[in-house]
């Protein structure tokens, strides 16, 4: 039987992905359309996220360029350059200081 990679995502992978991008929980909330204290309790071991919680974290991250490889080790898709995230980072700061 195979397994479904989409709702795997550990609270290691969960932190690892978004230091990679450099976002916090309010915007991986965000992209991912949950609450922050959703992703909080997952990182913290409080709960684990139903699965359909933890394919659209996971759908947020790849949607950014993260690949999850074979052991499960967050990175990348093109780590020789930034592709933009430094840039889209700091549009998504000013417009959440606009609101």
């Amino acid at each position: 039987m195979l397994m479904d990679r989409r709702n795997l995502l550990s609270a290691d992978q969960l932190r690892a992905a978004r230091s990679l991008l450099n976002w916090s929980r309010v915007r991986l909330g965000a992209k991912a359309n949950l609450s922050e204290m959703t992703i909080s309790d997952f990182e913290n071991g409080v709960r684990k996220p139903r699965p359909n919680n933890i394919a659209a974290m996971r759908q947020a991250f790849e949607d950014a360029g993260i690949v999850f490889t074979v052991e499960g080790t967050p990175s990348l898709a093109h780590p020789e350059s930034d592709s933009g995230l430094a840039t889209d980072n700091r549009m998504w700061r000013r417009r959440q200081r606009k609101a």
